[in-house]
């Protein structure tokens, strides 16, 4: 899920440099591939996922934020960062059990998580997955259904020829190999909520939205506001695809931290 314009303001602004040093890291042969995480911090469980060509890099800077209260993990979903290289098709429920057999190797029982865009659509697919893991979840630009196909001209834009308008590529992964596979595989981009896979869906759920994202549908924004068992919808004035980003970050790690310590 991208918003080109916005998304190269936005990675600019997470990939300057961070000094934080993680009191463990390692790469995991989980289902056949290798995942990446990082972990920080003492506390509950708290899970930070990434959006679509990103990586844990830009989950970083909000590490001080939540690392006095929880254990923080960033991860570098299936294909991205320094995990390998997509070796099958995209699929959002795919990359979901990989995170799922990561979290059970790390032997997680109950988790708190934040996904940004994608890294929210594999959230909810995570929790049809596995329902009792995660206890709470905030989703940001992502409400678990999106296709690329109603944006085809993210796709005609987003390819290994234009890849020099995306500065941040280089920086948060590891080779050619990786942003060939990302942009190839973007074309699979296709995920979908039915309302009753929304309403069995157990966790706890902020939705945060930007009113001027406009990758986001606001009809399957309201259809999940409805169709979620427990759920809040936050919708944030004149911000776009990056809602916790910029302006309105303290605002975000304030609300975060409040909707995450009830649970």
């Amino acid at each position: 899920m991208i918003k080109i314009t916005n998304l190269i303001f936005l990675i600019l602004m997470t990939t300057a440099a961070i000094s934080q040093v993680p009191k463990k890291s390692e790469l995991v042969h989980i289902n056949g591939k290798k995942i990446y995480y990082e972990a920080y911090g003492e506390g509950s469980p708290l899970i930070l996922l990434h959006g679509y060509t990103q990586s844990s890099i830009s989950w970083k800077p909000y590490v001080k934020d939540f690392e006095n209260e929880y254990e923080v993990y960033i991860i570098d979903l299936t294909g991205h960062g320094q995990s390998e290289p997509f070796k099958e098709e995209l699929s959002i429920k795919s990359v979901a059990h990989d995170l799922d057999a990561l979290i059970q190797y790390l032997q997680l029982e109950k988790v708190k998580a934040i996904g940004f865009s994608f890294g929210g659509d594999v959230l909810y697919q995570l929790a049809l997955i596995n329902p009792p893991l995660v206890t709470s979840m905030i989703t940001i630009g992502a409400v678990g259904t999106w296709s690329i196909k109603d944006f085809p001209d993210y796709l005609q834009a987003f390819t290994f020829e234009n890849r020099n308008n995306f500065p941040w590529l280089q920086t948060l992964h590891k080779g050619d190999e990786q942003i060939i596979g990302m942009m190839e595989q973007f074309k699979n981009y296709t995920v979908r909520l039915s309302d009753l896979d929304l309403q069995t869906i157990k966790p706890e759920v902020l939705i945060m939205v930007g009113d001027n994202d406009e990758g986001m549908d606001f009809i399957e924004v309201f259809r999940a506001k409805k169709n979620l068992p427990k759920s809040d919808l936050w919708v944030l004035p004149n911000v776009a695809h990056g809602a916790h980003e910029g302006e309105t970050r303290e605002e975000f790690i304030i609300k975060a931290n409040a909707f995450l310590s009830k649970f």
